[in-house]
């Protein structure tokens, strides 16, 4: 017979890693891909997305990474990132990871999860 199963506030451990607006501070930008035509202020082109970048950062299976690891993707970009983060980045000669460091550390927002760690 199987052991009682184990309760686990999965609720909890994703909201400490979520920052709404810092989320849509990143949305607020065009398009991370160099080249990208998508313009954030033409409500007819493909909406911006906040993508978290995988690679390297605090994420887990089944465990999204926190948002300080967003970047500013237009939907068709972020479908393609999700697909393959390594070829993606070598297709477009960026880093994701940098560009989401870049991001966080000039997010006017960053206070809250600075603050959540003291």
């Amino acid at each position: 017979m199987l052991p009682a199963r184990i309760k686990h506030n999965t609720r909890r451990a994703y909201k400490e890693r979520e920052y709404p607006r810092h989320r849509k501070w990143v949305r607020g930008h065009g398009c991370c891909v160099p080249g990208c035509v998508q313009d954030i202020h033409d409500p007819m082109t493909i909406p911006i997305e906040a993508a978290h970048v995988r690679r390297n950062t605090d994420g887990g299976t089944a465990l999204k990474p926190h948002d300080k690891w967003v970047i500013s993707l237009c939907a068709k970009h972020h479908k393609e990132q999700h697909r393959a983060d390594l070829t993606f980045e070598a297709k477009y000669k960026i880093d994701t990871r940098e560009l989401a460091i870049e991001f966080a550390r000039k997010s006017p927002y960053r206070f809250e999860w600075e603050s959540d760690n003291d």
